[in-house]
C-alpha cells in the first residue's frame, strides 16, 4: 500500500475531492493528482509539512502518511539507483555561470566546458543548491516569503509552495531549469570560489534571505583524539597527585593539544596546566 492509495481511499470514505485536499494542504490540485497516480515521488517526510496537513484533513493517525512515503521513496530510489546520471542542462549551467563573479567567470567556464559535469561543476552547483534549500526549508511555513518568491517567478502561492516541496527533494543530478529559475536565480546574487583551496563564497539576495552571505571552506583537518590516544595524558588524569583537581574545561583543553612524532609525559601535562592557570601568562 502506498501514499496515493491510502489518500484515494480516505477521500472516497469521507466523500471529499482532490481539490478539497489540495486546499487543505495549500498545494495545487494538479500536484495532488500526480501524487495519487504515482507520477510524482512523495517528498521526503523530514523536508515537508505536507503529510501533517493532509493527515489532519483526512483524519489519519499522526505520522501514517509520512511512514508510507518513506517506504515508497525507498523502493523507488532502489529502482533508480543504477541509472546513470544525466548531464546537467545547458541552461542550468549558463545560469550558474552567470551568477559567478565576473573576474572568475571565464576561467570557471573553461573548466566546466573541459570537464562536462565534472567535479568542479557538481561541487559548485550542489553547494548553491544546499544554500538555497537551507533558506527554503526555514521559510516553508512563511506565507509572506512564499508569496514574495511567487511574485518574482510569476506563479501563484500554491504553485510556488508545490515547487518548494519538490525543490527540497532535488540534488545536483536531478535539478531542473524550473528549479533554477524559481529559486537559484532570485535567491543567489553571486558566488566565487578559490581554486587553490576550494573555499567558496555565496552572496544571497537580502529580499529573500536573512543572511547576506555564506562562506564554505574545504580544508584538511585533524580529527579530535580521545583521552586514551595520548598515554601521557591518560596517566596524568589518573594520577591524583598531578591531575586530581583538573576541571572538565581544562581536561578538554589538554585533550586538544596536538603533537607530531612525540609522546608527552604526565609531567608535561602538569606543567601545561600550571601555565594555563597562571594569570601572568594572559592579558
Amino acid at each position: 500500500m502506498d501514499v496515493g492509495l491510502v489518500i484515494r481511499k480516505r477521500l472516497e470514505h469521507l466523500g471529499l475531492e482532490q481539490k478539497d485536499l489540495a486546499t487543505a494542504a495549500e498545494v495545487t490540485e494538479s500536484y495532488i493528482s500526480q501524487l495519487l497516480t504515482r507520477k510524482k515521488l512523495p517528498p521526503a517526510p523530514d523536508r515537508t509539512d505536507l503529510y501533517e496537513k493532509m493527515g489532519r484533513f483526512l483524519k489519519l493517525s499522526s505520522g501514517k502518511l509520512a511512514k508510507l512515503a518513506e517506504l515508497q521513496r525507498r523502493d523507488e530510489l532502489k529502482k533508480n539507483f543504477e541509472d546513470p546520471p544525466a548531464p546537467m542542462l545547458q541552461e542550468v549551467r549558463e545560469l550558474v555561470l552567470r551568477k559567478c563573479t565576473p573576474g572568475k567567470r571565464q576561467e570557471i567556464r573553461g573548466i566546466f566546458e573541459k570537464q562536462p559535469f565534472g567535479e568542479l561543476e557538481r561541487l559548485v552547483t550542489q553547494k548553491l543548491l544546499d544554500v538555497i534549500k537551507g533558506v527554503a526549508r526555514q521559510e516553508l511555513n512563511s506565507e509572506e516569503w512564499l508569496r514574495s518568491v511567487a511574485r518574482v517567478s510569476g506563479l501563484s502561492y500554491e504553485q510556488i509552495r508545490v515547487m518548494t516541496l519538490e525543490f527540497l527533494d532535488t540534488d545536483v543530478f536531478h535539478v531542473t531549469l524550473e528549479n533554477c529559475v524559481s529559486f537559484l536565480d532570485p535567491l543567489i546574487e553571486s558566488w566565487d570560489i578559490d581554486l587553490s583551496s576550494f573555499g567558496m563564497n555565496v552572496v544571497l539576495n537580502r529580499r529573500f534571505a536573512l543572511e547576506h552571505s555564506k562562506r564554505f571552506e574545504f580544508v584538511e583537518a585533524e580529527s579530535d583524539r580521545a583521552f586514551g590516544d595520548e598515554p601521557g595524558l591518560n596517566s596524568f588524569l589518573k594520577d591524583a597527585s598531578l591531575g586530581g583537581n583538573v576541571t572538565p574545561e581544562e581536561a578538554e583543553f589538554l585533550k586538544r593539544l596536538k603533537f607530531k612524532g612525540k609522546r608527552p609525559t604526565p609531567l608535561y601535562y602538569y606543567r601545561e596546566l600550571q601555565n594555563l592557570r597562571d594569570p601572568l601568562h594572559f592579558r
